[in-house]
């Protein structure tokens, strides 16, 4: 009896698995018909019979995101949304581009583990594990290593330098989502009331009231 159940809870746990993670193609490909009106987990399918080859092409990441914004920092994605050839597949890419102390904020991707290769200059990378430790795996990257920041964890990047820094990323989704900490603790919509985010964080109601004001 005992193995039944063992061997019960090992098919559970293998199809909650199997779930957990984007749908596998049931043909060769799936383009994405991103002008469908149709509400399905991802994107349906274009017709087959007009699929070309753009529609497994993306172009642009040669080019430099632009920077000039607080963070100091740009991430050009190509997600599903910029290539239809994506859907299904379950994978993604995104170049990342850093000014001088430029900084990707805290933030994780609910749907896709994260590999991430410097292409130039150094960053200062790293995740935290979930509860209850909290721990930090942190370290300094240069050009041509990789980091792999795990599917769900908080992470984040940051050029230490007085250069710039250009990495690429790949990610386990066609569309691997992600949730800025600072945005979504400070600046949703409508506001998270500030008592609540107060007793949160140990902090008079004003400063609250202020680090929403940023957002």
């Amino acid at each position: 009896m005992a193995s039944h159940v063992l061997l019960l809870a090992i098919l559970a746990l293998s199809f909650s698995y199997s779930l957990a993670s984007d749908p596998s193609p049931l043909q060769d490909f799936c383009v994405a018909d991103l002008n469908s009106n149709a509400f399905v987990n991802g994107f349906v399918c274009k017709n087959p019979k007009l699929v070309t080859a753009d529609d497994f092409t993306a172009h642009g990441l040669d080019k430099p995101g632009n920077t000039s914004n607080p963070q100091g920092s740009a991430v050009t994605p190509v997600f599903v949304e910029q290539l239809a050839g994506l859907n299904t597949l379950g994978v993604s890419l995104a170049r990342l581009d850093f000014a001088p102390y430029g900084l990707i904020v805290p933030h994780y991707h609910p749907r896709g583990t994260e590999i991430m290769t410097v292409l130039e200059g150094e960053l200062y990378v790293g995740f935290v594990t979930s509860a209850p430790d909290f721990k930090l795996f942190a370290k300094i990257v240069k050009k041509g290593d990789v980091f792999v920041f795990p599917k769900g964890l908080v992470h984040f990047q940051f050029n230490y330098g007085a250069k710039k820094a250009v990495a690429i990323s790949g990610l386990g989704s066609q569309d691997p989502g992600v949730v800025l900490v600072p945005n979504a603790v400070f600046g949703s919509n409508p506001p998270i009331n500030d008592g609540i985010l107060a007793k949160a964080f140990q902090l008079d109601k004003k400063i609250i009231d202020y680090l929403q004001s940023k957002f």
